[in-house]
C-alpha cells in the first residue's frame, strides 16, 4: 500500500510539475488566483485537522498544515499583486482621452 501511495505522490509531482512549466506567462496571475482558492480549501481542512483533538500528533500536523497553507496563500497574493502592479500604467490621466463638456 505505501508503495502505491509513493507512486501517486511521484506521480502527481511530476505532472504538476510538468504543467507548471508549460504554462503561458500572461496566463499565471489567473493560475495564481485558481492556486490561492485551493490553498484556502486546504487550510479550512487543516484547521479542521488541527481542532480535531484526536490525539496530539494531529494536532500537531494540522497546525504544520495551518502555518504552510497560510504562507502559501499569503505569498501567493503577494506575487499576484506584484504582477498586477506591472500591467499598470504610471500616469493613468496621461492617456485617457479628454472628457467632453
Amino acid at each position: 500500500m505505501l508503495i502505491l501511495e509513493l507512486y501517486i505522490f511521484v506521480l502527481a509531482g511530476f505532472v504538476g510539475f510538468m504543467v507548471i512549466t508549460r504554462v503561458p506567462p500572461l496566463l499565471h496571475t489567473p493560475l495564481m488566483s485558481a492556486t490561492n482558492a485551493i490553498s484556502g480549501i486546504s487550510l479550512v481542512g487543516s484547521l479542521v485537522a488541527a481542532g480535531s483533538h484526536r490525539s496530539s500528533v494531529a494536532t500537531i500536523l494540522g497546525f504544520i498544515a495551518v502555518v504552510c497553507a497560510t504562507t502559501n496563500i499569503v505569498g501567493g497574493f503577494l506575487i499576484t499583486d506584484r504582477m498586477l502592479k506591472m500591467f499598470r500604467r504610471d500616469d493613468p490621466k496621461a492617456k485617457l482621452p479628454a472628457e467632453p463638456k
